[in-house]
């Protein structure tokens, strides 16, 4: 199909888009042999007994929204009206219906202030405020339509088509053809609305024009012949072959291309042909063209299933990298990729399967060309049943290093994963529930240290109130582990390598649990206050002896002061007796929430036994921790964190999160610091510092500005091995944007400041566009 010529005469559409009272549809042949009364039953009014005019008139007064006022329903081969005034000219076989007259049949209406029905012709007429609705909801409206004694749509002018999905068909005249098919002539297409908020009429922010428009009610299409893009009243872009559904569908075609230009590959332009294959599965196939780099394709394709629904995505290219060791460039070109899956689904009601797959060529692929900034992706799979008392996971997970200088061997993969937990409620007659577990891991690697977990668990909990308003629980857990392990001398972190062969232990823990809510009036609210203390004991556990593959990261916390464990997995427990205290205290006034939490732990035993100096647990008496949250309706959100050193209340952790302002106006505002002086070869626990800044700023009613960096803070002294003065960007973004209710456009600037292999650091623009409706992104 080729474009209308340049030159070629355009109506002007503009006043067609004016009815700021018009919304949603589209138009449906309407196929009814015959019209009946809708309000009495009686036969419609013939030629040999005319109907008397008092007794037409007995229908009361419709109400003011004829759509919404009963009408008898009718079968699929008649017509139900409604009707103010009902008129027979029996010399000219004429019946007239004059105001609020409306006629349906079966989910399909037609309201206007006038219908003349001409008996000899079966000519119907129907003119004034036409509003025509067939069986989906769609809507047609114009000042005059004719019909057929079949109710079929002939002639219209001045009509607007009101797609049910959303968006708007104007054109100065339309016919309907015997086969339903409607053809528009100068017509205009928008998915704007056309009246803004008070109610006023306003321009479409952009329109498709054409010579020509066909809407086939069979396949639910509408195509456009010699079609425009208007944007803003200006014309810029032939659309050829452009076709839209009213049932809200994709359709298969081209999309609008993207625009970039980045400092790794120069100006690349990429386009993309969208394929529905059927209505639960469709294919994306793309083209990307750079200045400085070989071309590359993409494609991705989608499939909802009975049970479920995946997606494949993939990215292919042949062309030259740097080396990740050298960082020199190597001139051969070798293939280059990155796959990505994932789906989830569900067999029956207790069993599904999730999984994923994420796999890259090498590790500066997704960099390079800006598919993604993560530096390990994993790959995973997960089949669970899971009942009112039980729970089974069989999974696994595989990880792909994208770090430069990190060896793929020492990166483990976990399969199986298998946990199975079943709960049991007052098993013995004691009350409270008892937690059955069942857990087992296997941890290989190519180049390091093997280890295979199981153990078996139970874990029962009561909790009471007591008549003072006491929230006591008591909590017992028994665990019995055996391990196996190999090669731990490759493990850098003798703490973490365990003993190689076979290791077993034991392991029982107690906790009794208080809390004591306290609630009264404050500032012109409510306030609780909720003192807490917790006692827990074991007896000496053998930690060291086996290895540590899940438990490295201990830091604590307000999340896990009060745990039963403050260490994360299973390969580590605590051991001895101690007690934790604190308090959670919030305040609810109007529009106001203030929460804080502040806590401390006390260890009976002397020998601080398996954790490491600055983690805030390594002597008797822990370092204080705590968070606060602030909220102000929608405008602000402040969360900070802390851990406070008990000797001299230095900030050992310092985290800050906020954002203040409206969803288009905002600042948002993140960082972290810290600072725990732990030794240098416990690589899981270095200290770091962090800054994160972002804002948008609106103006113009649809316009806006906005931001964004992060900023490593770091410096030597924090880290050795760092290099950064102790400021050093890492990235930064800043870009302009313009959005309303169906247009959005803009260009975005990012500088990155590092380089990685063939992903080198400089600039990268990017300018985006969408067109509501229409699939252009």
């Amino acid at each position: 199909m080729l474009p209308a010529s340049p030159t070629a005469p355009q109506a002007d559409n503009s006043r067609l888009f004016r009815a700021a009272w018009l919304t949603g549809a589209a138009l449906a042949a309407l196929a009814v042999p015959a019209i009946s009364h809708a309000q009495d039953g009686s036969p419609a009014p013939t030629e040999e007994s005319p109907a008397p005019e008092d007794d037409l008139l007995r229908t009361p007064l419709p109400p003011a929204n004829p759509a919404d006022m009963p009408v008898a329903p009718a079968s699929d081969d008649e017509i139900a009206f409604e009707t103010d005034t009902l008129a027979y000219d029996s010399s000219g076989d004429i019946v007239t219906a004059t105001g609020n007259v409306v006629l349906r049949s079966a989910d399909r209406s037609v309201r206007a202030d006038q219908v003349t029905w001409n008996r000899a012709t079966g000519q119907i007429v129907g003119s004034g405020n036409v509003r025509f609705v067939d069986e989906e909801g769609n809507q047609l409206y114009t000042s005059r339509i004719e019909l057929t004694d079949k109710f079929e749509a002939g002639a219209m002018e001045d009509l607007l088509l009101a797609l049910r999905e959303g968006g708007r068909l104007a054109a100065e005249a339309g016919t309907r053809g015997d086969d339903g098919t409607v053809i528009l002539t100068s017509a205009a297409y928008t998915a704007c609305a056309v009246s803004d908020a008070e109610g006023c009429p306003k321009n479409p922010s952009w329109r498709v024009t054409a010579d020509r428009v066909v809407y086939d009610p069979a396949d639910n299409r509408v195509r456009f012949t010699g079609a425009f893009l208007e944007i803003f009243g200006a014309r810029l872009l032939p659309l050829p072959g452009l076709s839209i559904r009213t049932d809200g569908r994709a359709v298969s075609g081209f999309l609008v291309p993207d625009l970039r230009v980045s400092e790794s590959n120069g100006v690349e332009v990429s386009g993309s042909y969208y394929w529905r294959v059927a209505d639960n599965k469709d294919l994306t196939l793309g083209a990307h063209v750079f200045t400085e780099a070989p071309p590359m394709a993409s494609a991705q394709w989608r499939h909802l299933t009975e049970s479920g629904a995946y997606q494949i995505t993939g990215y292919a290219t042949h062309s030259s990298r740097i080396s990740d060791i050298t960082s020199a460039a190597i001139s051969e070109s070798d293939p280059r990729g990155y796959l990505f899956a994932n789906g989830k689904f569900q067999f029956d009601p207790h069993w599904s399967l999730t999984g994923s797959l994420r796999l890259a060529s090498d590790r500066t692929f997704l960099r390079r060309y800006d598919i993604s900034r993560d530096d390990r992706l994993r790959s995973t799979f997960d089949l669970e049943r899971i009942d009112d008392n039980s729970y089974l996971s069989i999974a696994g997970w595989a990880t792909q290093t994208l770090r430069i200088g990190v060896p793929q061997g020492e990166v483990p993969v976990a399969l199986p994963v298998i946990d199975y937990r079943h709960r049991l409620a007052d098993p013995v007659g004691l009350g409270g529930t008892l937690e059955l577990q069942l857990n087992s891991l296997a941890i290989m690697r190519d180049e390091g240290q093997d280890t295979q977990r199981a153990f078996a668990g139970a874990r029962w909990d009561l909790k009471r109130i007591t008549g003072m308003g006491q929230v006591v629980t008591l909590t017992g857990m028994v665990r019995g582990d055996v391990y196996h392990s190999d090669e731990n001398a490759l493990t850098e972190t003798a703490v973490y390598r365990g003993n190689p062969g076979w290791e077993t232990r034991g392991i029982a823990v107690a906790a009794l649990d208080i809390e004591w809510p306290f609630v009264g009036e404050a500032f012109g609210g409510t306030q609780v206050f909720t003192p807490r203390v917790q006692f827990a004991a074991s007896p000496p556990i053998r930690n060291l002896q086996v290895p540590n593959e899940d438990s490295r990261a201990i830091d604590l916390e307000d999340s896990n002061l009060f745990a039963l464990n403050r260490f994360p997995g299973y390969d580590r427990v605590e051991d001895g007796a101690r007690m934790t205290y604190g308090f959670d205290w919030e305040l609810q006034v109007p529009d106001w929430r203030v929460r804080t939490t502040v806590g401390q732990s006390y260890r009976f035993d002397k020998d601080p036994g398996i954790f490491i100096d600055g983690t805030g647990l390594s002597e008797r008496i822990s370092d204080f921790v705590g968070r606060t949250e602030v909220r102000y309706r929608d405008f602000v959100s402040f969360t900070h964190r802390f851990r406070l050193d008990k000797d001299n209340l230095a900030v050992r952790r310092n985290e800050l999160d906020a954002t203040v302002g409206s969803k288009r106006t905002y600042a948002e505002i993140g960082y972290l610091r810290l600072d725990r002086d732990i030794a240098e070869e416990i690589e899981d626990l270095q200290d770091r510092e962090e800054l994160r800044l972002a804002t948008r700023i609106a103006f113009a009613r649809y316009w806006s500005l906005f931001g964004a960096g992060v900023f490593n803070l770091t410096d030597r002294q924090e880290d050795p091995t760092f290099t950064s003065d102790g400021f050093d960007p890492v990235r930064t973004r800043l870009g302009v944007a313009y959005e309303d209710d169906c247009l959005e456009f803009g260009v975005t600037w990012r500088r990155d400041y590092t380089d990685a292999g063939d992903a080198r650091r400089g600039d990268t623009f990017q300018f985006y566009f969408a067109l509501r409706n229409l699939g252009f992104r």
